[in-house]
Formats: structure tokens, sequence, C-alpha cells
């Protein structure tokens, strides 16, 4: 059930079922759990979990939902895809190589992937993933683009060499000020000319000890339609800032201008605007870090709650480059909020888990809200914030349906 219809539906079951009603409480410690029964829809996209819900087949993109996000470290095969071209087959490994140059570069380098993993320290982090766009569906009036739901992110730990590493390697200029990156994905025009995305990251994300060139996910080889055999991970800012099928990498000594650096790509209002305002281009600012959020993983939503049992609610939370400090849960539109259990981030950019165990107080229909609070006391709001254009970094509480009978 999307957000949507939620909105329509609460106003009406609020009123019916929780004016004057009881209130749902946290478990005691010796209570009694309940159990959901997880089904998925099936799905033929190569590689990936038949549950995952395919967007456009032309070029690939398909979300998780997330109820196949309950995993504390996301499977390879239930990570999102999100491609804006062709993705490339003729993949030779023994001629596969990287290149690192640009204006803000002391040196051309080019490296085989034997030589990157044979000259760098390896390292392995998890690292969350999320597009700009994830929840873009939520906005009113609609955002064009691939109309993710909330299943656009995940957290798999990656293997392979900092950036810092290489890029330090080859020689930074004083200059230097921004990176980009270049891919082996083919334009949809399969015009071989034609650049289909090249994005980037300020000269100071790229130089954070988390900033990988990544071969691997969760101790395998990456997965052909994430990137395989080797890409960028920034984990905390926009998944399009992480390249895929990586083969070049140029240090600028300006803002990055490859395609879908700017216009409207992955950019938002500089100043908040009202819903369907047409924003000149000048006034738009290119997003970073993204905001904090949460997912609610189980149960899934429409799961039906046995009388006076009590089960677990469970899921994660992120905060772009800083932490979470605290995630609640709301059983009753947000009149009074549990707070959850929540894990130490492994390290950052990484995902945190929460959980709690409630019971509901009468039978009918409930929904349950997560809100989570960053290190810096930013909270989630209830309500999807500031319209864009593009309809990107929508971080509303997430609402799930259950009924108790």
């Amino acid at each position: 059930m999307d957000r949507k219809k939620f909105i329509t539906s609460s106003i009406i079951a609020t009123t019916a079922a929780f004016i004057g009603s009881k209130i749902a409480f946290a478990m005691p410690a010796s209570s009694e759990s309940e159990e959901f029964d997880l089904e998925v829809a099936e799905t033929t996209i190569p590689g990936k979990h038949r549950g995952l819900k395919v967007l456009t087949p032309k070029p690939w993109n398909a979300e998780t939902p997330p109820h196949l996000l309950d995993d504390k470290i996301t499977p390879a095969d239930k990570l999102f895809v999100r491609n804006n071209g062709i993705i490339p087959t003729d993949i030779d490994l023994k001629s596969w190589t990287l290149t690192i140059e640009g204006e803000s570069a002391a040196a051309t380098k080019t490296y085989s992937l034997t030589e990157l993993k044979l000259k760098f320290k390896h390292y392995t982090y998890q690292l969350t993933l999320e597009c700009g766009g994830n929840g873009r569906k939520e906005f009113n009036p609609p955002a064009k683009g691939n109309q993710w739901d909330l299943g656009a992110v995940g957290c798999p730990e990656w293997t392979g060499v900092r950036l810092k590493d290489v890029l330090r390697d080859v020689g930074i200029k004083s200059d230097a000020v921004y990176i980009g990156y270049y891919g082996k994905d083919t334009h949809l025009s399969r015009d071989p000319e034609k650049v289909v995305i090249s994005r980037g990251v300020p000269i100071e994300k790229a130089l954070e000890d988390e900033a990988l060139i990544a071969w691997a996910i969760n101790g395998e080889d990456l997965p052909l339609m994430n990137g395989y055999p080797l890409r960028l991970v920034f984990g905390g800012w926009p998944g399009s800032t992480s390249g895929k099928w990586l083969s070049k990498i140029v240090i600028r000594n300006k803002v990055h201008d490859g395609p879908k650096m700017g216009g409207y790509s992955y950019r938002i209002p500089k100043n908040p605007v009202a819903p369907g305002t047409k924003v000149p281009e000048e006034e738009m600012k290119i997003i970073e870090e993204m905001p904090v959020k949460s997912l609610i993983t189980y149960p899934k939503t429409g799961a039906t709650v046995k009388g006076g049992k009590y089960f677990e609610v469970r899921g994660h939370a992120w905060a772009g480059d800083v932490f979470v400090k605290e995630v609640h849960i709301s059983l009753n539109y947000g009149a009074t909020w549990i707070l959850c259990k929540l894990s130490e981030a492994v390290n950052k950019n990484a995902w945190q888990h929460f959980n709690v165990k409630v019971s509901l107080p009468q039978n009918g229909y409930f929904e349950i809200w997560a809100k989570a609070t960053d290190s810096n006391g930013t909270m989630q709001p209830m309500v999807i914030p500031h319209w864009n254009p593009k309809g990107y970094l929508n971080n509303a509480c997430h609402r799930i349906a259950v009924k108790r009978v």
C-alpha cells in the first residue's frame, strides 16, 4: 500500500479507530511475539531476486519492496538497479583499465584491474546507497522520472581500494575541487560518442576513507546490473555519484560538468518553492548529502496480527554523512511515540538497525510510522518535504498498514 492511499485512508481511520480508543504499547520483556508470512511477486530481471519491482526494462531500473530489505547487510540480488543506458556486455577483465587524468591531476596514469588489486591496500565497508529520487512517486504535483516508491536503497558490504590512495598515487594538484567519472555503459541512442552519465563529488568527499573504487559486494564479484567489474561507491550521497562500469576518473579544477550534472538532473531549488513552481535553472543547486531516513522492513505492509499478540517492528535508518541518534515508531498517527532499540553504525555511511516489540490494543486497522533523528538533532518530517521539479530527497516518515483480528 503506497503513501497516497494511506493519506486518504488516514483521516477516516484516525477518526474511527483512535478517538477515545486505547493506546498501543511497547512489549514487556516476557511477552509472546507474533510471526508473519512474507510473500513475494515474481519478476524476470537478470541476476536479481524475483521480488524486485521492475520500473523500466530499457534501461533496467528496479526497486526492492521494503520487506525484502530486512537483511542487515543487503544481499546482492536484493540491491536495487538504477541504470541510465545500455549495460556493457563485452567485458574482458584482462583488458579492463581505469585511467586517472584531468586538469588537476599531476600526471595521467592507467591501471589494470590486477594492478589496482596488487598495488593498493584493500578495504571493506558497509555503505548505504540510495537513489536521489527514492520516494519520487509520492510528490504532488507528480515529478517526472522513474516513479520510485521507497525501495531504491540498500547497504551491502563493499570491497575495493580507497579512491584517495589511487588519486594520491597519481598526484593531486592544489587547485583540485572535484572529481568526475566515466563508465562503459552505452547511450540509449547507441551513439558511441554520446556519454550516458558522468557525475562526481567534491574533492573532500573523494578523499574520505570510505570512498571506494569497488570490485566486490558481500565478498563476491559485483553484479553486472550494479557495475561489474568496477565502480565507485560514495555512501550517504545520491547513488548517481557512484559511477558504474568505471573506466575513467578526472580530477577537476572546477565543479565537474559531465552529463546529468547541470539543468534539473540531481538538483533541487536553492530556496523552498510552492508545489508546481517552474524554477529557473540558475536557481537550482546540486544535491550532495542525503537526508535522515528510516524504513520499516518487518512486518510487511498488509500483515494481519492476532489479538493479544506482541510482534516485532524492525528496520533500518541512515543519515547521509552523519549518524542516526534515535528511531521512534508510532501506532496512533503520531499522537504518541515509542523509542526503539538502535544499533551503532559499523562505519561511517552504514545504515543502522532498529527494533521494538509492540501490541495493538483492539481489533481493526492500524498504521505503523517510523521517524529517525540524526546526530545533529534533525528529524524526519511526517509529510512529504520540499517539493522540487524532479522529485528528489523525499524522506517523509515511512508508514505501513497492519490489521488486528
